[in-house]
């Protein structure tokens, strides 16, 4: 029994294992490796790839035998070169075997390689016609140009870098132009040899070696110059990319500025929601909708805005008289804790209406220090025939107060009007409008709180030396020839209309709140008032812990030289 080494498979005698192997292993369908013709057998394919694929073979052979050249040593470059052309020689048979893993060179025997060159000189005519069918069904002329042009670019010369249309051009310009590299140096004197650095190529000429490094180098500044023109894409792109979330982080910023500027806006009356007359109009009718208000009392009270509005006079309904008379009488008969108060002239109590709720303190404080001013003899030259003037005349005064060149910021920052506005006024426009009436005043800052916890003892101190100038030998209580003092704080402000100065030596601000309602300064009116009641009014040093604090104190009569 006789097996195969290719397969295993077993026979009976010598004859069957020939005919095994022709028929299993020899004539099996094996592939073309340039086109992948497949449907025939080993040597029909072997006279197709001679036949069909010359072109390549030879371009095989010729860059065999120019490696051979180019790595071949000293020593044994001839027996190397030798064996490189016996090896390319058998490429084609070696092709054909590779795509059939079953045939090797150790496992065919002779006899059975002799049978197959037979079987070949034999069906030589045939293969031919055969192959002419195929190539006609499979249109091989056009597969062999693209498979040679994809897998084989122009040959490029090893040396100096040339580039020939074919493999024989190729080989003629090599043996022309670096003879002296192809041929076998002689034995009897050493030729020196020159290795490339970069890629080991062995050359016996060192300008040739020279050459060839020069194209390495352009190959790599080539490369660099791609990575450079990368990286500045790179960059750029970056510089794009930044510059976008700028201008989105600049459109959030702006965003939010616009938002918090219209808040303020809202916050401070300068959003063109209306004024005085549209704010009390509109709580009026709430108030009828919501059943608190009949609707003949609403066409009452407007009626009466709208004829006080027109004569630019306060129609008094949120006037308290007589609070300053009633203190007087509750300080010389009680308050047995008090060691001696101060208070200002008679002065007249205003507060916030349905038109001013929520942002006229500064108007109502201005109308209660005009209220005793108006009372104070030295002050009728400069205010000699006015009364009590509304919300809207305030605005309308202020504006022409502007319009005369006084607090231009403080105009521009209001944008030069308030009629028609919501708008806030502060101790800047209390004493421009002061000021442009030729009353001398000034405004003072406190800054910073000057006690523990965020107070301002000073700025009790200093109203103090503003209402008495001798603490000794005076009568417990003095009603002084003062006005009262205009106190202002962030969002809100009041009037101070005199001080308490205790047995302990503490010190309490007798103040005035707009936000105070009439029914409550009302108890203060009584006879039997009790202590309790002035609890709304009296402020201690603990009461006031704002950072800031500014007043407007009023000091006498400007003359005309002053006013200008």
């Amino acid at each position: 029994m006789l097996s195969c080494d290719i397969c295993g498979e077993t026979v009976t005698s010598e004859p069957d294992m020939k005919a095994h192997l022709l028929i299993v292993h020899m004539e099996n369908e094996v592939t073309c490796p340039f086109c992948k013709l497949s449907g025939v057998n080993y040597d029909e394919m072997c006279f197709h790839i001679e036949t069909a694929h010359f072109e390549q073979n030879e371009l095989e052979r010729s860059f065999a035998r120019i490696n051979t050249i180019q790595y071949r040593t000293s020593d044994n470059r001839k027996d190397n070169t030798l064996q490189c052309r016996m090896e390319v020689s058998s490429s084609v048979h070696s092709a054909c075997a590779s795509n059939h893993p079953k045939i090797s060179a150790q496992s065919l025997p002779n006899d059975g390689t002799l049978k197959q060159k037979a079987f070949y000189s034999e069906n030589l005519t045939e293969s031919r016609k055969f192959l002419k069918s195929k190539e006609k069904e499979c249109d091989l002329s056009k597969i062999k140009g693209s498979i040679y042009e994809t897998m084989y670019s122009p040959p490029e010369c090893p040396f100096c870098g040339r580039i020939e249309d074919c493999s024989q051009d190729m080989e003629n310009h090599v043996k022309t132009k670096h003879a002296s590299l192809l041929d076998t140096p002689s034995e009897d004197h050493d030729q020196p040899l020159y290795d490339c650095p970069m890629c080991g190529l062995i050359c016996t000429n060192y300008h040739i070696l020279q050459e060839h490094v020069d194209l390495h180098l352009e190959e790599s500044s080539f490369g660099q110059g791609i990575d450079r023109v990368q990286c500045s894409r790179d960059l750029e792109l970056a510089h794009q990319l930044q510059q976008e979330e700028d201008r989105k982080r600049r459109s959030e910023e702006s965003q939010q500025e616009m938002g918090e500027f219209q808040k303020l806006q809202r916050q401070y009356g300068l959003d063109n929601s209306g004024g005085y007359k549209q704010q009390q109009l509109h709580n009026m009718e709430i108030e009828v909708n919501r059943g608190r208000m009949h609707p003949s009392e609403f066409h009452r009270r407007k009626a009466d805005m709208m004829e006080s509005l027109a004569i630019g006079i306060d129609d008094g309904k949120t006037k308290t008289s007589g609070i300053i008379e009633a203190l007087y009488r509750y300080y010389q008969n009680a308050a047995t804790e008090v060691r001696r108060v101060w208070l200002s002239t008679d002065v007249d109590h205003f507060h916030s209406s349905f038109g001013d709720r929520g942002w006229g303190c500064g108007y109502r404080n201005f109308q209660m220090l005009l209220s005793s001013l108006l009372r104070n003899d030295a002050y009728d030259d400069c205010l000699k025939g006015m009364s009590i003037p509304c919300i809207p005349k305030i605005q309308s005064m202020i504006e022409d107060a502007w319009k005369e060149g006084f607090d231009p910021q403080g105009a521009s920052q209001l944008n030069n009007r308030l009629q028609g506005t919501k708008a806030w006024i502060g101790a800047c426009e209390v004493y421009t409008l002061l000021t442009s009436l030729r009353v001398k005043c000034h405004i003072v800052d406190f800054h910073k709180s000057t006690g523990p916890l965020g107070t301002h003892p000073r700025l009790f101190e200093w109203i103090l030396n503003y209402y008495s100038s001798e603490r000794e030998g005076s009568p417990k209580v003095m009603c002084t020839s003062k006005p009262p003092i205009y106190l202002q704080h962030q969002g809100h402000s009041r009037t101070v209309v005199g001080i308490e100065e205790r047995k302990n030596r503490t010190l309490c601000l007798l103040i005035f709140d707009p936000g105070c309602p009439s029914r409550e300064m009302q108890k203060l009116l009584k006879q039997d008032m009790e202590a309790s009641n002035l609890k709304q009014l009296r402020k201690f040093v603990g009461n006031l812990k704002h950072k800031q604090y500014q007043i407007v104190a009023v000091e006498g009569v400007l003359s005309s030289e002053e006013k200008v």
